[in-house]
């Protein structure tokens, strides 16, 4: 019986970390897990034998420069002790991994980063006495793959602590909610069930109650246009609105409205897509037929590497892969002819025109796209981008009903192509007017709501112009529209707080500009670094007094109505496939908000740690 509970003793003493391991076996505690100090791998369960053999056969390298005995033993131990004592790498791990979720890169890139730097520093501190203490901190900075993950989870965790942005969410005197089918905003998470109204609604509610964001606050909720969001009596906003009785600005999300009326191209244009997505896919999908295609592109010398695959869940997709199969049609003639493929329809005419029309008209509705998206773009803003296209759309009518097409550049050079051939054949270019047309009749239907409400979105840069109307005060909770009225009065009046808007409309124009200027020159990093123009206006409501707090009140219900589902497109690339459901509420969660995670104090609650 005594050796018996001898060996119990003695196997509990061995699933309990030993400090001796550290020296021993380079290993150190955290979180439960024994983690070499080596190579940052963790041992899950707390057995002697299993941290040993992993010494023995992972470490060899580091176990041939410090062998046992004699003066290199206590060189190594001193190594090992210098390594869990200085150096903060943790923080250092929190700040890259922050920095490549923050740009949507993938988990390994952290590795490719971490080479980076340590390339550049070779070169940038050469003339540095401490050049090579520089460099052995960057390398022994743990930015591996898994390292980046558990940063990302930790630093998302924190933000939505008691003291993080949660709490400040639910102190704020409004908020709007965006949601595509149970993924909310500014809190998200990832929905799985059955996503009817009722369901949706249930845990939304948990959801804010988890959270503590009172659900009394929301003006407005933001959709994709899914029956079970906007369905007249079961869907999720009449829910919402039947629960605190009182009327919620609903809004169709303006980003998505406009790749749906990007999609509306009519039975015509659509049957000219759906034969560039067969050609596209007979082409690409089949690995021969793509590798043999990609080498009579390289014979030809032709500037693309291959076709693009067409996906109707990538807003930009549809102009991509038109363009690349446009700048390669002639090649494509070729490999379909060597294949014995018939498609008479890519030199005939009629088709070529809807097909060039096509591929001019998706490039502006692209580019209304992406300029649409980003940090910092108020619902004005975005609003302004529509309608601003929406007379694009009637110059682009009547350039085609002309035949001038000095707004279509690959239909134009097809037009003149064709004139050069046969000088006496007719284009029907008025049809393609018409085409015009029905998408311009698109917009002005899908973005009536955002119409209606132009007032109520101008009054966060001009109040001493708009005249805001009752009926829309009486979405934003808390405001009284005699106060509203009575300090309105007395801002036009001011010409000190009127001046402050006039100013606040100059900066605006002046980042409007450096905008462009560094868009024309491609540099996206400096953009970056550029305020925000809902920053901007924030700044300004917050220097009034607060004999102005109602008009305050409404500027800031105003400004949380913007969007954020282009973050979610931009955090789940192609390069970022796998993320797990975890890894990406937590890239959502740390895009989503400008709170700067205090990853230094979660460094401090950690052993640190090195490559």
């Amino acid at each position: 019986l005594s050796k018996k509970m001898a060996k119990i003793k003695k196997d509990e003493e061995y699933r309990t970390f030993q400090q001796e391991w550290t020296e021993k076996f380079a290993f150190v505690e955290r979180a439960g897990s024994a983690v070499c100090l080596i190579c940052n791998d963790k041992i899950a369960s707390m057995k002697r034998s299993n941290i040993k053999r992993h010494f023995d056969t992972r470490q060899t390298t580091f176990v041939s420069k410090y062998p046992a005995g004699g003066q290199q033993e206590e060189t190594g131990q001193q190594q090992l002790r210098v390594w869990t004592q200085q150096g903060d790498w943790n923080s250092a791990s929190f700040a890259g991994a922050l920095a490549i979720v923050r740009n949507g890169k993938p988990f390994t890139d952290g590795e490719y980063a971490n080479t980076f730097m340590v390339d550049v520093a070779i070169e940038l501190f050469d003339d540095i006495s401490d050049k090579d203490k520089i460099i052995k901190r960057i390398k022994d900075m743990p930015l591996s793959a898994r390292t980046v993950h558990d940063c990302t989870i930790m630093m998302a965790s924190q933000i939505e602590a008691p003291c993080g942005a949660a709490t400040a969410i639910s102190k704020g005197p409004a908020m709007s909610w965006r949601l595509i089918q149970g993924v909310p905003w500014p809190s998200p998470m990832i929905y799985k069930g059955t996503t009817r109204g009722e369901d949706l609604f249930k845990s939304f509610t948990e959801l804010a109650k988890e959270n503590n964001l009172l659900i009394d606050k929301p003006i407005s909720v933001c959709t994709d246009g899914a029956q079970c969001m906007v369905g007249k009596n079961r869907g999720f906003v009449a829910l919402l609105r039947e629960h605190e009785k009182r009327p919620i600005l609903s809004f169709h999300c303006i980003l998505h409205q406009e790749a749906l009326c990007a999609q509306m191209c009519g039975e015509q244009l659509g049957e000219v897509m759906s034969l560039v997505i067969r050609v596209v896919n007979f082409i690409v999908v089949r690995a021969l037929n793509d590798r043999q295609f990609k080498t009579l592109l390289d014979e030809v010398r032709n500037n693309y590497p291959g076709l693009l695959l067409h996906s109707n869940v990538r807003w930009l997709s549809r102009g991509k892969v038109l363009s690349r199969f446009a700048a390669c049609l002639s090649k494509i003639r070729t490999f379909l002819e060597m294949k014995n493929v018939e498609h008479p329809e890519l030199a005939n005419t009629e088709w070529l025109l809807k097909f060039y029309y096509l591929v001019d008209m998706t490039e502006h509705l692209n580019q209304l796209n992406v300029k649409m998206q980003g940090v910092g773009n108020t619902v004005l803003s975005l609003q302004q981008a529509v309608f601003a296209f929406e007379n694009k759309l009637e110059l682009f009518i009547a350039d085609t009903e002309t035949g001038r097409l000095l707004h279509f550049e690959k239909l134009g050079e097809f037009k003149d192509a064709c004139t050069a051939s046969d000088p006496a054949q007719h284009l029907d270019l008025q049809q393609l007017a018409g085409f015009t047309s029905n998408l311009l009749h698109s917009f002005k239907v899908r973005f009536g709501e955002f119409r209606e409400r132009t007032r109520l979105f101008k009054f966060i840069t001009h109040p001493h112009e708009c005249a805001v109307d009752s009926s829309d005060l009486s979405y934003i909770p808390g405001v009284s529209v005699r106060d509203f009225e009575l300090q309105a009065a007395d801002l036009k009046a001011s010409d000190m707080w009127v001046n402050k808007f006039k100013s606040l409309n100059e900066d605006l124009e002046r980042l409007a500009r450096r905008q462009a200027e560094l868009a024309g020159k491609h540099k996206w990093g400096e953009m970056k670094k550029l305020q925000p123009a809902d920053q901007l206006i924030v700044k300004t409501w917050n220097t009034l007094p607060v004999t102005y707090h109602t008009l305050q009140r409404v500027s800031i219900a105003v400004l949380t109505i913007s969007q954020s589902f282009s973050h979610l497109k931009n955090i789940k690339t192609n390069l970022r496939s796998r993320l797990t459901d975890g890894s990406l509420n937590a890239c959502m969660k740390l895009n989503l908000t400008t709170y700067q995670p205090d990853y230094k104090a979660i460094s401090k609650t950690m052993q640190h740690q090195k490559n």
